[in-house]
């Protein structure tokens, strides 16, 4: 297991043990009724943990409880880190965020836009600005995914084997490849859309550094920053605490094994930077208190303190949220008064959501139901896990929020 972050009772940090107690009361009814299998959540305040719970099972059967090293697929938390990745590139003048996607994966030159008309008679126009860095990080590059459902384009991608996983014998380069020879959904910069965009960040970091994702993630942050559990790739030790992924029922909303469809390859050719990372809650803990602290934990540096805060600022051109800028979102929530960052949501305006935050509070989560926030302002990371897909099936992350906030006592 990776290195724990220094603990503290809950006093000690300000939160009151008996109002966090209110946080597992509630999210056991979610396993008690069949809504879930099983979670753990875990919380740090001030760089140290101080409320750590699990309840439930990995599997079907409830033979093996959800405990503190469950290894969980944390899909698009995964973001964050490839994120990360580019800004290492950045800060070593490796990257620019101006640079065009097509200095690096030249097919995204030649990607039309579509304009109208049908998935099998796209009406299409040239792109009249380049694609940059910057729109991969920030969802505004006009990809999108197949599994969304809201769009002729996004029925391209699913027609080509693109919607929870990526068509048999293709890696990363030749992903990226077919997504360029999709239309764009939008001119590059011109509105906000969910997508396979960090994926395609992710091929420009191998291109750019020489390395597989999956060496330079350990190399340059897994690796430091002692999360040991975190990989694209399955051990026979992490396989055998690897919680089984669900579905709700059509009919009784109940957690049912997800089919077959939806499974993983044990051995994936793809290294998605969008979604392709398992992990456990401490370890994604230890990625957020180097986050919190400006790029460094336990004397690893990864980014610089500016660099963090660069990335933890809205990058949405008139400094908009995301309800304004952006396509309809696969998501359980609204996104008033939360804009996006380079890699992250961002809090601008905490009254709007009408869900307790502080603004500077940066953020995601997994199409299994995993969550995570940085507070900055109340030097806070949540993390929370579990394997529901998809993520839009219940509304746990508000409530996830409103029972942590409540907590707070000093």
């Amino acid at each position: 297991m990776s290195s724990p972050l220094p603990r503290a009772t809950p006093a000690e940090v300000g939160l009151d043990a008996d109002r966090l107690s209110r946080l597992e009361t509630h999210f056991r009814r979610y396993v008690d009724d069949g809504r879930l299998v099983g979670w753990q959540m875990a919380i740090a305040r001030h760089g140290r943990v101080a409320h750590t719970a699990t309840y439930g099972h990995i599997d079907a059967a409830r033979a093996r409880p959800f405990v503190d090293d469950t290894i969980v697929r944390l899909y698009s938390m995964t973001k964050p880190l490839t994120s990360v990745a580019a800004m290492i590139l950045v800060e070593r003048g490796l990257l620019a965020l101006k640079d065009p996607v097509s200095r690096y994966i030249p097919a995204f030159a030649d990607s039309q836009v579509f304009v109208g008309g049908t998935a099998d008679a796209p009406q299409l126009v040239p792109q009249d600005r380049p694609m940059l860095v910057w729109h991969l990080l920030t969802h505004t590059a006009g990809l999108t995914y197949g599994f969304q459902h809201q769009d002729e384009v996004d029925a391209m991608y699913r027609r080509a084997g693109f919607e929870w996983r990526y068509p048999e014998g293709m890696d990363l380069g030749q992903c990226c490849e077919a997504w360029a020879a999709f239309p764009l959904l939008f001119q590059p910069g011109t509105e906000w859309n969910y997508s396979v965009a960090t994926d395609v960040l992710g091929r420009v970091v191998e291109v750019v550094s020489g390395r597989t994702l999956q060496e330079f993630f350990h190399e340059e942050i897994l690796g430091p920053l002692d999360m040991v559990d975190t990989c694209f790739t399955l051990s026979d030790d992490r396989r055998a605490r690897l919680a089984e992924l669900f579905t709700p029922d059509v009919s009784t909303g109940a957690a049912v094994p997800a089919p077959a469809s939806l499974a993983r390859p044990e051995q994936p050719v793809v290294f998605s930077g969008g979604g392709g990372l398992y992990g456990t809650a401490e370890d994604y803990l230890r990625f957020c208190q180097m986050v919190l602290n400006g790029g460094e934990l336990d004397g690893a540096r990864i980014l610089g303190r500016h660099t963090v805060g660069y990335m933890a600022r809205n990058h949405l051109p008139g400094d908009v949220d995301l309800e304004v800028y952006g396509r309809p979102l696969f998501s359980e929530t609204t996104y008033d008064g939360i804009g996006f960052g380079l890699g992250f949501s961002v809090v601008i305006d905490a009254a709007a959501n009408k869900v307790p935050c502080s603004e500077g509070e940066i953020a995601w989560g997994g199409a299994a139901s995993t969550a995570f926030w940085i507070d900055p302002a109340e030097s806070l990371s949540v993390v929370f896990l579990t394997q529901l897909l998809p993520s839009s099936t219940h509304p746990i992350r508000p409530q996830l929020k409103q029972l942590v906030y409540q907590a707070i006592v000093a």
